[in-house]
């Protein structure tokens, strides 16, 4: 994430084509508008919504305040026809058991910090231990969790919502009151921007993401093993077994975390190298080449060769988490009682890099107080 002055900023933009039910369909309406829909309730009896963005041509994409989830997402395949291609669940209840983080926002600290604990001039702050040692997607009870307050903010933008979640002082272990806000907008040129925003009384860190699950063939459609993939990377990070990176980069050319050029994802998963097993698969952190003074680079491109689906990732952000759906065991039943296999999904999740706040070296994840957080990410899907 980039600094000018005292401001930091996260966006995320997808472009899709869908439709108000989880199935293949038609587009739905040629008016842009925002549908509210009754999602369940959590313990206490709050209501739970579920928002539906519609564009004028008939592009959709269903929201959740709920963990802020995107819920639904569907796109054309080479022929028109729509698909939802993320991972997820039919009701609010398998959002609330869920283990998976199925489409949510993720934080205070997106990925993993090593022994659960940083330091921030000089004081020590212990996080909780929820993935062995470490602590991963921001606790116990991370935003994934969490309810936001939701707010219709439609313009000439287009149809947005916007979720504004106050996390507290010492929540999960970290310093500070953070303001969380984030933006969806479903625009006329068939994007879907997620804006996330934060500010903090005290210093503290952030690091936020969207955690789809991504099947270009549509959800529940086998595994992702047959999709091309690009990432414009030269370096990416090397873990250790509990897959915590260490201080050195190291390069692609000659390993199979080469995607500088389209490659089949699952010609070299199984492969004898160390950091596959550790990963049990791809579960890395590129680290992105950014080109020119434009504020976003392409990052990745994602493509399905039976339905002629591409997903292009822009981003701001100086890392990608590439992670091919290793702990996908086929005990999930998602959206239509579909079962969620081993690789049944991948996620490509902009971001800074894993432990940043241990890492002096790695871009800065502080937010102080006074200053903003920003990034953009950018996710367009098109069809060859």
């Amino acid at each position: 994430m980039s600094r000018h002055g005292t401001m930091f900023v996260a966006v995320t933009a997808i472009l899709l084509m869908t439709t108000s039910s989880w199935g293949v369909d038609t587009p739905a309406s040629s008016k842009a508008t925002i549908e509210k829909r009754a999602f369940g309730t959590v313990e206490g009896g709050q209501p739970i919504n579920l928002y539906v963005l519609r564009n004028q041509a008939g592009m959709e994409v269903s929201i959740t305040n709920y963990g802020g989830a995107v819920v639904s997402l569907k796109v054309p395949d080479r022929t028109g026809k729509l698909a939802d291609v993320v991972l997820g669940y039919d009701n609010l209840e398998g959002y609330v058991a869920d283990k998976s983080y199925f489409g949510a926002i993720i934080g205070r600290y997106a990925n993993r910090i090593a022994h659960a604990r940083f330091v921030l001039h000089g004081a020590s702050y212990t996080l909780a231990k929820n993935d062995g040692e470490n602590e991963l997607h921001g606790g116990t009870k991370g935003f994934n969790k969490r309810v936001w307050t939701a707010k219709e903010i439609s313009g000439h933008d287009g149809e947005a919502l916007e979720l504004t979640y106050y996390s507290k002082d010492t929540e999960e272990g970290y310093p500070g009151n953070l303001t969380a806000k984030v933006t969806y907008t479903l625009t006329p040129k068939n994007e879907l921007k997620i804006e996330y925003q934060a500010t903090t009384d005290k210093e503290t860190v952030v690091n936020l993401t969207n955690h789809s699950y991504f099947n270009l063939s549509g959800q529940g459609n086998g595994d992702i093993l047959n999709h091309r993939l690009t990432i414009h990377a030269q370096e990416f990070s090397p873990v250790d077994s509990t897959l915590i990176p260490g201080r050195e980069p190291r390069g692609v050319q000659g390993t199979p975390f080469d995607f500088s050029q389209s490659e089949v994802i699952g010609a070299r998963i199984n492969e004898d190298d160390p950091q596959l097993k550790f990963g049990r698969g791809y579960d890395h952190n590129w680290i992105l080449n950014p080109k020119g003074e434009h504020p976003l680079s392409l990052a990745a491109e994602l493509y399905e060769p039976a339905s002629g689906r591409v997903m292009e990732v822009w981003t701001t952000e100086p890392g990608l988490q590439f992670y091919s759906g290793n702990f996908l065991n086929g005990t999930v039943h998602g959206k239509e009682d579909k079962t969620y296999g081993y690789r049944s999904g991948l996620c490509l999740e902009t971001q800074h890099f894993p432990d940043s706040p241990n890492h002096p070296a790695f871009p800065s994840t502080i937010l102080k107080p006074g200053e903003r957080f920003h990034s953009t990410t950018v996710y367009k899907f098109l069809a060859r």
